[in-house]
């Protein structure tokens, strides 16, 4: 007879680099919860503390790849749980933050929900790509279109337009009404962004 799973027996087939992508996970969700926040009280404080957890996620997703090769311990589940974390805090965490400084117009929605899609999209490949070369026994020389993470940039210029101020009505670049719908010009580096990310930009693995 087969022996019953032992309870949460997937949490003690956790390796130590996996706890380091949680840890990418936590701090994307903390950054989403700081958005409501602000959006709930108007203080801007919340919004420095949604921009700021982002960095600390990247610092987790470069440790837990570190860690894993470090142990000779990387997996399937491991490169998964990466990207999912990846696209809650380098996706939707970016596009709450966006969201959370004023970008909420159709037009605005409609782009911040196309970077979201581009960000998904990229993990996919890369996880598509990675596959396909170490089933051959080749190293992965390169990734195509620029890595989810790079959304880093464009939070750190949120969090500068927040301290000085140029967050909802006088947001940098104004707004624009089209159609009867708003839209903020600022919106489109987040286009540009997503569209980066599913180009086929070569990309060196470093």
């Amino acid at each position: 007879m087969s022996q019953r799973p032992k309870p949460f027996s997937m949490i003690r087939e956790f390796h130590l680099a996996d706890w380091f992508t949680l840890g990418n996970a936590f701090a994307g969700m903390g950054a989403l919860f700081a958005v409501m926040s602000f959006l709930q009280s108007h203080e801007v404080a919340h919004l420095y503390y949604a921009c700021a957890l982002i960095p600390v996620a990247l610092v987790f997703d470069v440790l837990d790849g570190r860690i894993a090769r470090w142990r000779q311990q990387q997996s399937v589940l491991g490169r998964e749980l990466d990207s999912l974390a990846d696209i809650i805090s380098f996706g939707v965490a970016p596009a709450a933050i966006a969201y959370g400084c004023g970008m909420q117009g159709l037009y605005d929605r409609i782009v911040l929900v196309f970077f979201v899609a581009c960000g998904v999209s990229r993990l996919a490949r890369f996880n598509i790509t990675a596959e396909a070369l170490s089933a051959g026994g080749d190293k992965v020389k390169y990734f195509e279109g620029t890595p989810i993470p790079t959304s880093l940039v464009l939070v750190l210029v949120l969090a500068i337009a927040a301290a000085q101020g140029a967050i909802g009505e006088q947001m940098w670049l104004g707004q624009m009404a089209l159609a009867g719908f708003t839209f903020h010009p600022l919106v489109l580096m987040y286009a540009v962004s997503g569209s980066l990310m599913v180009s086929r930009i070569r990309i060196p693995k470093i």
